[in-house]
Formats: C-alpha cells, sequence, structure tokens
C-alpha cells in the first residue's frame, strides 16, 4: 500500500521522465536529419519552395524589428558609456552586441515564430490525416522526404537573413547614436574597427545557423507528433515555438561562452 508521499511524488516523477523521453526521441530524429543532409535523395524542389516560403514570411518581420532592436541596444549602452566617461567605446559595444547576440537571436525568433510555426501546422495535419503513415507504409521516409528540405530551408534561411539584420540593426544604432545621442560618427565606427574581429561575424552566422537548424528541428518533431486531432496540432505549434526559444537561449549562452573562452578579444 503507497503512503501519501509517495503518491505525492509519483507524478513530479512521471513528468521528468516524460520529458528525458521526448528529448531523447528530439536528438534522436535530430541525428536522424544530420544523417540525412549527407545522404541522398535530396529533395531539393522542395528545399527550394520550402526555403521560399520561410524567407517570404520573415524577410520583412526580420528587418523591421531589427532596427528598432540595434537602436535600443545603442542608446542603453550609450547611456551607461557616458556616465563612465567611455563614450569612444559606444560604437565597438553596440555593433558587438548586435552582431554577436542580438542579430543572431531575433532572426532565429522571427525564423521560428513565422516559419517554424507554418512547417509544424503543415506536418501535423499530415499526421492527423494518416499521410506520414502512409509513407512509412510505402517505405518512404518521412525524415528523409519531409523533415530534412524543411530543416536545411530553415538554416539557410536564418543564415542569410542574420546578414540582412547585422547590417539593418548597426546601421539603425549608429543613426540614433549619432542624432539622438549627439554621437561623433568618426568615433563611432573608429571605436568599431578597433576592436571588433572576423570571427564576430562568424559566431553570429554559426549562431544563426544552428538555431535555424534548431526551429526547424522542433517544428518538425512537433508536428509528427500532435496528439488529439486538429486541437492536438494547435498544441504542437504553440510548444514548437515555446520550446525553439528555451532551446535558443541556452545554446546561445553556451556557444557565447566557449567563443569567449577559445577565441581572444581583439588587442588583448
Amino acid at each position: 500500500m503507497t503512503s501519501a508521499y509517495d503518491r505525492l511524488t509519483e507524478k513530479p516523477k512521471a513528468a521528468i521522465v516524460a520529458v528525458l523521453r521526448e528529448f531523447g526521441r528530439l536528438f534522436a530524429m535530430g541525428l536522424d536529419v544530420v544523417v540525412g543532409m549527407f545522404r541522398g535523395p535530396f529533395q531539393t524542389r522542395e528545399f527550394i519552395h520550402q526555403f521560399w516560403f520561410i524567407a517570404s514570411v520573415s524577410i520583412l518581420p526580420a528587418a523591421l524589428v531589427s532596427i528598432p532592436f540595434g537602436a535600443v541596444i545603442t542608446l542603453q549602452l550609450g547611456s551607461l558609456t557616458s556616465q563612465i566617461g567611455a563614450e569612444s567605446f559606444n560604437g565597438a559595444a553596440s555593433v558587438l552586441a548586435v552582431i554577436q547576440q542580438a542579430s543572431p537571436i531575433v532572426t532565429t525568433l522571427i525564423v521560428a515564430g513565422a516559419g517554424g510555426s507554418a512547417i509544424c501546422a503543415d506536418l501535423g495535419s499530415r499526421t492527423i490525416r494518416e499521410e506520414i503513415d502512409a509513407m512509412q507504409v510505402l517505405g518512404v521516409s518521412p525524415i528523409q522526404r519531409l523533415v530534412v528540405p524543411r530543416v536545411q530551408a530553415a538554416m539557410l534561411v536564418a543564415a542569410l537573413l542574420n546578414g540582412m539584420v547585422s547590417v539593418v540593426g548597426v546601421c539603425g544604432g549608429y543613426f540614433f547614436n549619432v542624432i539622438m545621442q549627439d554621437g561623433t560618427p568618426g568615433a563611432f565606427l573608429a571605436s568599431f574597427s578597433a576592436l571588433a574581429q572576423l570571427p564576430d561575424l562568424w559566431v553570429g552566422e554559426l549562431k544563426a545557423a544552428i538555431f535555424g537548424f534548431l526551429a526547424g528541428l522542433v517544428a518538425s518533431y512537433r508536428g509528427l507528433n500532435p496528439k488529439g486531432g486538429p486541437k492536438g496540432v494547435g498544441d504542437a505549434v504553440n510548444q514548437s515555438v515555446v520550446i525553439t526559444f528555451l532551446l535558443l537561449f541556452f545554446v546561445n549562452f553556451v556557444i557565447s561562452v566557449v567563443y569567449l573562452r577559445i577565441v581572444p578579444a581583439k588587442g588583448a
């Protein structure tokens, strides 16, 4: 006969086991996707279609969001540097914050929210209509046929949009620093060129590609595993966005720590 304590602890234990099981399945699917990227047949037409769709729904929101994002970072750092008398480093601090941290995060949030939710809804509707089961009966791999091109498209769109968001964010920060904070254009550019280095750009692009992979993977996984019919598809879309955001910030922290440990600062 179970005690009251055992009954109270059963549900938390079951929840933890369920979460670990889900992450294990997600990790296993991620390995299958990575293998599928280097193993044919390659779904070129599906990849182009998904790439165009994700880019079309993400490019305008990403461009619009990047302007205030870069401006807020520049204005906040500008006020802090002016308090400690380090206005000459405002350009370097603002640009590096945008390129290394803000740009990949903003890009992937847009890709996951606009493209990832559509991917999850599409695969979820296919699953509840038993199209995925029919593909498996016919010997067609849903991972190779549907998931791999979507994940590849999300990665490429995220990497390309990250470059655009970086440029727009830096330009927005430069404009607001010069116009609203009476900054010197020459000092802004000089501090950036003095402290920034090429690996700062590469780490931003690497983050965007990894984040795009996670966004496409999580959206595809939740789309292939809905529960409860059409309502389950809607719940899966919400879960995919939330899970992507959580993984995004955790992986960003890990990559940033590793990068700052491995790559020395310029002039150090």
